[in-house]
């Protein structure tokens, strides 16, 4: 970037001009634009984490925050001068000054200076609307505040990204002033001019037309920020690159305002393994779909399964059709390998699935059932029998295993329930108070163990872990992570009936169990119990009732009858 760089308002494109042999520099917002989404609330030590996990992916720039508006964003650019970036350079995001005012007393842009990042990120008004009704000044003064703020910037040996604000929407209402602007920043000393689609309602063929437009004429690095609430981030990020865009924004997992921001990992993915970008370090694609996970983790979000290229459903098929041509060709329903990605294909079994879904998830899980055709089909028949009553197999990995292992008689007994009771009190000052009993068959010896809880399922299984846990030590490690409750049939009232999706985990990972009942507390009683089983079964625990032993003989003692002298209570 020299001084005398211009961006020319009459200027044309010619295809042969578009710039597509450099590389492309990734710039990720997650921790600033990202964090505006509803519900999303980064701690300072949470942005640290984050900032840590793009910086090991191998993103270009990672923009930290905004630290002249608010104490957490200066704490993080203070920490952040302490730690060691492995790929990424850090950048600060502020505003152009104030209509008015001078640059040398404008305390925003002092605080971009203090915080010591290589990269200063401006962003200024590029829409005649904004600049007339929200800064309430005039245009020849908003050009003067773009160009004073990024000359202040750029003298003090900072590299200053321009971000114009309702840059396309600023170019259909005046294309001339969207482009003085342009023309002020980069003449001003801006490294790279960012066209902002702030409100994200432009679709991929105009983005494709006035990208290339500026592009073309521009000797000034081109870059693109997009939202998505016309659905189109991904896309228009792509197509920008394609018409010479050469930076792009955007923030992990499509996090954002409103609709979200163009999703980064996505843009990434699409960029290398379709347009042959080299985007990330080698070697670091593979990684995309953990760092989706780990940050949404970090941001106490739940992971959307359905996410492009890293979502646990994103390889993933049901109909039966599909999984036969999948079992000769595992490339027959991807569009990418998934392993590119740091991603697997999986295999659902669901009412929609046939033989070819059934024998392919048992060998996903480990299981063969090639040496027994029938044994599939009589999976399959259980499993649409077992679906039309409301179970879901296709969102409950752990609970079709235990289905099929029951079946083939792999599947151990870890205990045998002979009863169990609820209690649910409420006391004068309004406390609810939940307490269970559960008795047990374990081998030739009988348990009572009694739970307290927070509603009737966490005492459940308190109750269930006591009775348990002395004989199966592995239960310490397990634990719940979620639980869910939908109501099948509302016709019904309160008598409908209910499915329980309840999602265990140990050190190693998740799984998820299915109970349906007309009763809330049974359904969720039968997926806490396989949840648990399950767990014991991944721990390689040794049950009372190994599998292939003769079946144990149910008790019929009712709850609440004298137990034999065998009984060991634990409270």
């Amino acid at each position: 970037m020299t001084p005398e760089s211009t961006v020319t308002p009459e200027s044309t494109v010619t295809p042969e001009s578009t710039v597509t042999a450099e590389k492309v520099e990734i710039y990720d917002t997650t921790l600033r634009d990202g964090s505006q989404q509803v519900g999303l609330d980064l701690t300072v030590a949470d942005k640290l984490q984050v900032a840590t996990v793009l910086d090991g992916l191998g993103v270009d720039v990672i923009e930290g925050g905004w630290p002249g508006s608010n104490p957490k964003d200066a704490e993080f650019f203070a920490r952040a001068r302490d730690m060691r970036w492995r790929h990424a350079t850090l950048a600060a995001f502020g505003a152009t000054r104030p209509p008015g005012r001078s640059t040398d007393d404008d305390a925003n842009l002092a605080a971009l200076l203090e915080a010591q990042t290589p990269i200063v990120t401006l962003v200024g008004k590029a829409w005649t609307l904004h600049v007339d009704e929200a800064l309430r000044t005039s245009r020849e003064e908003n050009l003067a505040m773009v160009a004073e703020s990024v000359r202040f910037i750029a003298d003090a040996g900072r590299r200053v990204v321009f971000d114009a604000e309702h840059f396309f929407d600023g170019y259909a209402a005046d294309r001339g002033y969207a482009m003085e602007v342009l023309a002020a920043a980069a003449d001003a000393g801006a490294d790279t001019l960012v066209l902002c689609d702030t409100n994200g309602g432009t679709l991929p063929d105009d983005v494709t037309r006035i990208v290339a437009e500026i592009a073309a004429s521009s000797p000034t690095r081109v870059g693109v920020h997009f939202h998505n609430d016309a659905a189109c981030a991904v896309a228009n990020s792509v197509v920008a690159v394609a018409a010479g865009g050469l930076h792009v924004q955007g923030a992990a997992n499509g996090y954002g305002e409103r609709c979200g921001n163009a999703d980064l990992f996505a843009v990434i993915a699409g960029l290398e393994l379709k347009r042959g970008h080299e985007l990330l370090p080698a070697g670091r694609l593979g990684a995309l779909a953990s760092t989706a996970r780990t940050i949404a983790e970090l941001a106490n979000l739940p992971f959307e399964s359905r996410q492009p290229y890293v979502g646990s459903s994103a390889f993933t098929t049901k109909a039966g059709l599909h999984a036969s041509a999948i079992a000769r060709r595992r490339d027959a329903y991807s569009h990418v390998d998934p392993a590119t990605v740091g991603n697997q294909a999986r295999v659902l079994v669901s009412e929609l699935a046939g033989r070819s879904n059934v024998m392919a998830k048992a060998e996903e899980l480990g299981l063969d059932l090639s040496g027994d055709p029938d044994l599939a089909t009589t999976v399959l028949d259980q499993v649409k029998e077992a679906e039309h009553r409301g179970y879901a197999f296709e969102a409950a990995d752990a609970s079709f295993e235990l289905l099929v292992r029951k079946i083939a008689g792999a599947l151990p007994v870890w205990f045998e329930l002979e009863g169990y009771r609820v209690v649910i009190e409420r006391d004068a000052a309004g406390q609810d108070r939940s307490e269970a009993i559960v008795r047990l068959l374990l081998g030739a010896g009988r348990v009572v163990a009694v739970g307290e809880g927070v509603g009737p399922v966490h005492a459940l299984d308190q109750a269930l872990r006591r009775a348990l846990v002395d004989l199966y030590p592995a239960l310490a490690r397990i634990r719940l992570v979620d639980y869910k409750v939908r109501i099948l049939d509302g016709r019904a009232a309160t008598s409908a009936v209910t499915r329980v999706m309840l999602t265990s985990a140990d050190a190693d990972g998740e799984w998820t169990t299915v109970g349906v009942s007309d009763d809330v507390v049974t359904a969720s009683w039968e997926a806490l119990a396989d949840g648990l089983g399950y767990g014991l079964l991944r721990a390689g625990a040794t049950a009372v009732y190994p599998a292939g032993s003769p079946a144990p003989q149910r008790s019929t003692v009712p709850l609440g009858t004298r137990a034999e002298p065998q009984v060991s209570e634990a409270v």
